[in-house]
């Protein structure tokens, strides 16, 4: 399914949507005269991100690792619009994480990054379906859930869930009969959000703007695209190309794991990067 081929009346629904990418992606489907609604926490935040939004904006403040809070949300949106054509899972967070860490620490994460995805998509998906509407579910996952470099597991195991379960939803809908509703996989590049920021006011030089990053989500769906890899101003995608094709390496080759920051294997790795 491509944005073009959405229809003039569809609804979307983006969680994480108060700031960030979410919030970027929520004006640019108000600027195509959809309706929005966004879910995120926080009232205040919500309030503010709607009037930069414009248009018909609804909010509903939502924890999207509780099940009943999702199950309400999409109530909500279906009581206000009908129903739901567009779904980003976009909310996501980050504590940082050791393998022996705190398990609460795991449990937050994974119930926001992972959860959240899997629970709204189950809640939205099949009302999305059955609307019989061309529409779209996106789901924000990142490299390090191909990657996997060293310093955040339970981040890096979450978004690999992320991955993995939107291969599985895009396998099962294209296999659906007269479904007109397909999924995505956003793989952003460095991108300069509330997440990502660490506390600084300036977009570093190497970091994207969450409207560079909708604009290029836009163009890969419109061609049709799953996997959307964006680049940013540091890492083109022939640089991303070339980490996740030894990253699968590692596996193929039996090297130990996370081997492009293994010592023994810096000199391989830089040569490979190169095409040496």
């Amino acid at each position: 399914m491509k944005p073009s081929e959405l229809l003039p009346d569809s609804v979307a629904v983006i969680t994480g949507g108060a700031s960030g990418i979410g919030l970027a992606a929520a004006k640019h489907f108000a600027g195509r005269g959809f309706s929005v609604c966004i879910a995120d926490l926080g009232k205040d935040r919500l309030a503010k991100a709607a009037e930069q939004i414009g248009g018909t904006v609804m909010t509903v403040e939502t924890d999207v690792s509780d099940l009943e809070a999702l199950e309400e949300l999409e109530a909500s949106v279906a009581a206000r619009f009908g129903g739901t054509d567009i779904l980003m899972n976009n909310a996501g967070t980050a504590y940082g994480s050791t393998c022996f860490g705190p398990a609460d620490t795991w449990a937050k994460v994974l119930g926001v990054n992972l959860m959240g995805i899997v629970n709204g998509t189950q809640i939205f998906g099949p009302g999305m379906v059955k609307r019989g509407r061309p529409g779209m579910i996106v789901n924000t996952g990142s490299k390090q859930g191909i990657t996997t470099p060293p310093g955040d597991p339970a981040y890096n195991v979450s978004k690999a869930g992320v991955k993995a379960f939107t291969e599985a939803l895009q396998h099962e809908l294209r296999n659906s009969e007269g479904c007109k509703v397909s999924a995505h996989l956003l793989v952003p590049g460095y991108v300069f959000t509330g997440l990502t920021a660490r506390g600084a006011t300036e977009k570093p030089a190497g970091a994207w703007t969450p409207e560079q990053t909708v604009d290029f989500m836009i163009e890969s769906l419109e061609r049709g695209d799953f996997y959307i890899l964006c680049p940013d101003n540091d890492v083109p995608r022939a640089l991303d190309e070339r980490r996740i094709a030894w990253a699968a390496g590692d596996l193929i080759e039996n090297r130990p794991p996370l081997s492009r920051w293994h010592p023994d294997y810096a000199e391989t790795f830089a040569a490979f990067v190169k095409g040496d």
